[in-house]
């Protein structure tokens, strides 16, 4: 008996042996695996001042996102403007191969690549809605792409503001010939247009607004939304709110990666940072309309401020401006002109779509009140 206990144990523990050997070997590919695993320390520098809510918290939401989606293996340091280099040099840091990766708009570069300023924001273009339409599924970021690419670049779109405000004025704009003179703090294509009015485009950052529009170095100024501008105090320089935001009725923001450190990358890192980055891109245009609905109202209950409507003379001579502006911009640049063309024709197909879609739903709904 005691020889068959013996015996037996043998057996048993010879069977856990090889039961173990046989669990650990089926284990030890995905545990290899996972400690193979290379972990990158990127950096992302971007345009916005530290602490600025929707664009530079959203940005490093999206770095903490990554590096959780990617179990530690890919670590985004985020600097805001100025931190690690100056904001308007994100272009050029990511582009060397400096820094990793970049987070602004593409208009900020319009003196690098014109062209790109058709994937932000261009006056009377598309709103987020086509934007991201044309972009995703259109030729947009295709197009895009292929501008970033002599730069070592590769371009997504990370973000948009929505439909902006008019910008805040301290005089009524009544008719065009109030445009002439105008000292408006407005970049971008949209300057080329008041300019052509008239009007005189002035560059400022935005902690410079509420001062110079108060000491009357600028007559009126846009900046973003009212969420953005009731945070500046614009409301207490100037009195009137006007709307639409004619000048950037859609503006995409960008995430610019290098392309030779996106190469370094594997395949599912590459691609938790994509779709991360289709995330923030409609995250932060919900944001920014959940933000602005309460900011608008704010600002007519409690500051009283005139919410004004452009009036149609005004309006139409800006979209007759813009048309000679991009034009002309086009006769000057091959890469213009074909961004142009192809957002142009875009823009057109939208238009018809959404002449039967939200436009005709917006109509009835102004019918049945």
């Amino acid at each position: 008996m005691k020889k068959t206990i013996v015996f037996l144990g043998l057996i048993f523990s010879i069977l856990a042996f090889f039961l173990g050997y046989a669990l650990n070997t089926s284990q030890s590919p995905n545990t290899t695996n996972t400690t193979s695993k290379q972990t990158f320390h990127w950096k992302l520098v971007t345009t916005w001042p530290p602490n600025f809510p929707i664009f530079q918290t959203g940005i490093e939401k999206f770095a903490k996102d990554i590096e959780l989606m990617s179990d530690g293996h890919l670590k985004i340091q985020v600097f805001a403007g100025g931190e690690l280099v100056p904001a308007l040099q994100t272009f050029d840091a990511v582009s060397q191969g400096a820094i990793q990766m970049g987070h602004g708009a593409s208009y900020y570069w319009a003196g690098k690549v014109p062209a790109v300023q058709f994937m932000s924001a261009v006056p009377f273009g598309m709103t987020a809605k086509g934007m991201n339409a044309w972009l995703y599924y259109g030729d947009g970021l295709k197009l895009w792409r292929e501008m970033y690419e002599p730069f070592n670049l590769i371009p997504f779109p990370t973000g948009n503001s929505g439909v902006q405000m008019g910008g805040w004025f301290k005089k009524k704009i009544a008719s065009v010939a109030d445009l002439k003179g105008l000292k408006m703090r407005i970049p971008g294509l949209g300057g080329k247009v008041l300019a052509k009015a008239g009007g005189t485009p002035i560059l400022l950052s935005g902690g410079e607004l509420y001062t110079a529009l108060e000491r009357g170095i600028i007559d009126a100024t846009e900046w973003a939304g009212p969420y953005h501008d009731k945070r500046l105090g614009l409301y207490r320089a100037a009195k009137y709110y006007y709307y639409p935001g004619w000048h950037e009725p859609g503006t995409t923001l960008e995430l610019i990666i290098n392309r030779t450190a996106w190469k370094t990358l594997p395949e599912y890192l590459q691609k938790i940072v994509e779709i991360a980055a289709t995330a923030l891109n409609q995250k932060m245009f919900a944001e920014f309309e959940a933000l602005n609905i309460k900011a608008l109202r704010e600002l007519q209950e409690k500051y009283h401020v005139k919410v004004l409507e452009f009036p149609p003379e005004v309006i139409n001579k800006l979209k007759q401006l813009t048309v000679e502006t991009l034009d002309e911009e086009a006769a000057k640049n091959a890469d213009f002109k074909k961004v142009y063309e192809a957002y142009k024709q875009f823009q057109n197909d939208n238009r018809a779509w959404n002449a039967i879609s939200d436009d005709a739903y917006s109509k009835a709904l102004n019918l049945s009140k």
